[in-house]
């Protein structure tokens, strides 16, 4: 996951050498981009808890056919998201102050990734069949490979070496789904070296109704949930566009400098789920629970260290992208109060994924709705504007939002599993 965040580091600094404007594209870009990742996220997490907890049982036939399904449900989901995004992505766009060459920039951008949809979700379920027997390394290979690819063919295409030419912020995207075109390979040679799906006959990706509505009732809550987070990102990317094409673009700087800190982190996330869900599936609720207390304190005791790291190094991290002393300033401001945000991050995610391994994928969609979206409308205002503190209310008001939806998931989490 690490490489994962280094990935779209990489493309944020690319970007950087196209100006501020691309910076801020790539930025207003991201919660767009973002759904279609949350869309084959929430399908990932709710395949591999029904995988999980048929293998926890030993009930490789359910695996298989769940598996089967999984892959026609996102096909279909793909082509939905396809059409969608290359329809409305202009309007949201325009929603988010982009306008002229901004507009045409991003739209160069986000086109090619909307167009390579399938490519980005594909990877994430053939993973599932993977994690949810605890196999996580296929995955990692292919992202720490991704990387250094992306890393290659950015300046590849964007500098124009070996005589190509120079075609600016599309090729970011394209990029892109080359690598995921790659990984899509590579996973599936992997999991159909495996026993347990190798034996998949093609009648088993025929639609089966019952199968699809069994992954649905998973996949959906957690694809709302992820969807929330998208949704989040773009309030915030739509409230900060007044202050500023300075601020849109630190602020796209500044949350990819967070990602790499909450790395150390992400991992838990996985690994609570394929570990709770088996577990769940055999029945053995001691191990639920030690599980989920194992993960909250490693990944409090991280970030509190992460946190550290991020307040003293939030400036230079800043110069690293860009000598915009507007945007080196704004995004520093971020980052002092992420600082002390980190470590409910941790809370929140391992909590919400053991509910997911439980078959609870509802909690995860109300806690995003009030962290998300219900909070950010009242309180973004109420300090930001009414109280006159502009972008630093922004900032402020995530560090409060998510510090208390931290504290809400402790008290259920300790109801349902603490117990």
């Amino acid at each position: 996951m690490f490489f994962q965040t280094m990935y779209n580091v990489v493309d944020t600094f690319c970007a950087g050498w196209l100006g501020t404007e691309a910076l801020a594209a790539l930025s207003i870009s991201f919660p767009i981009f973002f759904l279609a990742v949350a869309v084959g996220s929430g399908v990932s997490q709710g395949t591999t808890a029904l995988l999980a907890n048929a293998l926890g049982r030993g009930d490789e036939g359910e695996a298989r056919r769940a598996f089967a399904q999984a892959i026609t449900f996102i096909l279909m989901v793909s082509v939905v998201l396809t059409v969608l995004g290359l329809l409305f992505a202009p309007s949201l766009f325009r929603i988010l102050g982009a306008e002229g060459r901004y507009l045409k920039t991003s739209l160069g951008y986000m086109n090619v990734i909307i167009v390579g949809t399938v490519f980005l979700l594909l990877p994430m379920v053939l993973n599932s069949a993977l994690n949810s027997a605890g196999e996580a390394r296929p995955f990692r290979n292919f992202l720490i490979c991704g990387c250094f690819a992306n890393l290659l063919l950015n300046p590849l295409f964007i500098l124009g070496w070996f005589g190509l030419p120079k075609l600016g912020t599309a090729v970011i995207g394209l990029a892109t789904v080359l690598v995921q075109i790659g990984g899509c390979i590579y996973l599936g040679m992997r999991v159909a070296s495996r026993d347990v799906y190798s034996k998949l006959h093609p009648a088993g990706f025929r639609p089966d109704i019952g199968t699809l509505r069994q992954i649905a009732g998973q996949a959906v809550p957690a694809a709302l949930n992820m969807l929330t987070i998208a949704v989040g990102i773009f309030i915030v990317t739509w409230f900060v566009k007044s202050f500023g094409q300075d601020v849109v673009a630190a602020i796209g700087i500044a949350t990819r400098l967070e990602q790499i800190a909450l790395m150390p982190v992400i991992g838990l996330n996985f690994a609570v789920l394929s570990i709770v869900g088996q577990n769940h599936g055999a029945g053995k609720h001691d191990r639920v629970r030690e599980a989920w207390f194992t993960n909250l304190r490693f990944g409090v005791a991280i970030m509190v260290l992460g946190g550290l790291f991020v307040w003293l190094l939030r400036k230079p991290a800043m110069l690293l992208f860009t000598d915009d002393p507007a945007v080196v300033d704004h995004g520093t401001n971020y980052l002092l109060c992420a600082a002390l945000t980190l470590a409910a991050y941790p809370i929140l995610f391992v909590t919400t994924f053991a509910m997911q391994g439980i078959k609870r994928p509802g909690f995860g969609v109300w806690m995003g709705l009030y962290r998300q979206l219900c909070a950010p409308f009242v309180v973004f205002h109420l300090l930001a504007v009414t109280l006159g503190w502009g972008a630093w209310g922004v900032w402020w008001c995530i560090c409060l939002i998510s510090w208390s939806a931290a504290a809400f998931c402790i008290a259920y989490g300790w109801r349902k599993l603490g117990r």
